[in-house]
Parts: structure tokens; C-alpha cells; sequence
């Protein structure tokens, strides 16, 4: 059975577009039967160019990507999550709506790479830094026995990755 993740970040324009596209990406190339799904609260309605442009360069498709609202993730025909990760303080903070299936929420905070100084050049290794570190993350999230682990468990295991 397909574990599905949504990752929020208030805009859906950067880190949680970023988190989207690499747990897709390594849970192919690995053969991990997860799906990620990434929303917002207060979605932009644009993806940010570096974002893409990361993606883009680490071999990620991101084809049919878009900003959406969370509000797609509540309906009766939304894909039921098993796990919820916010990316960015200010979608942590906000009161989420009800998910079906009561998944199990963690907090995987990044600093924006929007707001990084230097210019083009500044973003663009902001954004990479932050692919890369989100990468990390959710290989040692896909590392995990998913399928044979409690919500207590799958809690304590995403906890722990939140401090590394």
C-alpha cells in the first residue's frame, strides 16, 4: 500500500515544492512504493524559478508541478495521508485543517532561500543547499520499515530525523 506524504509551506512556491520533488524522486530510483503530494495554506498560485531550476538540475521531472492549496488534501476523493510534514515556521504555526486518516505531523524546519542575499547567484546556492538538505532528509525517511511501523513509532522515527 502507497504511503502518501503532504509537505506544507505557507506559499507551496519553494521548500515544500523542493521536499515534493526529491521524496518523488529518490522513492523511484530507490523502488519505495511513497508519494509525495506538497500544498499551502495561503498558496502564491506560482512555483519560484530556483525551485524548479534545483529540481531541474538534480534530474527531477517536475513536469505538472503547481501551487495549490491544502484544500485539495481534505475532500472525500483526496489521497489519504499517512504522514504530514510542515518546511517552513509559519505553516507550522497555522492551524491545519482536519486530514483524513489522522496522519502522523512532524515539523522539518528550512530558512527560506527566497530571502537569501547575493543576488541570482545567492539564491540559486541557497536553493540548491536547502534541495540538498531536504534530500537528505527524506532518504532517512525512506530508509524507514514504513510499512511495519506504528503512528507512535513512525512519530518517534520523524522526530528524530527532524534533528539531524
Amino acid at each position: 500500500m502507497t504511503t502518501n506524504v503532504l509537505i506544507l509551506c505557507t506559499h507551496n512556491s519553494a521548500r515544500s515544492v523542493l521536499s515534493e520533488g526529491m521524496l518523488n524522486h529518490w522513492a523511484s530510483k530507490l523502488g519505495k512504493d511513497v508519494r509525495a503530494f506538497s500544498a499551502g495554506s495561503a498558496p502564491s498560485g506560482r512555483l519560484n524559478p530556483f525551485a524548479l531550476e534545483a529540481l531541474t538540475s538534480a534530474g527531477v521531472d517536475v513536469s505538472g508541478y503547481r501551487s495549490k492549496s491544502w484544500d485539495e488534501f481534505v475532500g472525500d476523493n483526496a489521497p489519504e495521508m499517512r504522514i504530514v510534514i510542515t518546511v517552513c515556521d509559519s505553516a507550522a504555526a497555522e492551524q491545519c485543517p482536519y486530514w483524513p486518516g489522522s496522519p502522523v505531523k512532524v515539523h522539518w524546519g528550512y530558512a527560506d532561500p527566497s530571502n537569501a542575499l547575493g543576488g541570482d547567484e545567492g539564491k540559486r546556492l541557497a536553493f540548491e543547499l536547502t534541495r540538498e538538505a531536504i534530500g537528505y532528509r527524506m532518504l532517512q525517511l525512506l530508509a524507514l520499515p514504513l510499512e511495519g511501523m506504528s503512528n507512535a513509532q513512525l512519530q518517534d522515527a520523524l522526530n528524530a530525523i527532524a534533528k539531524n
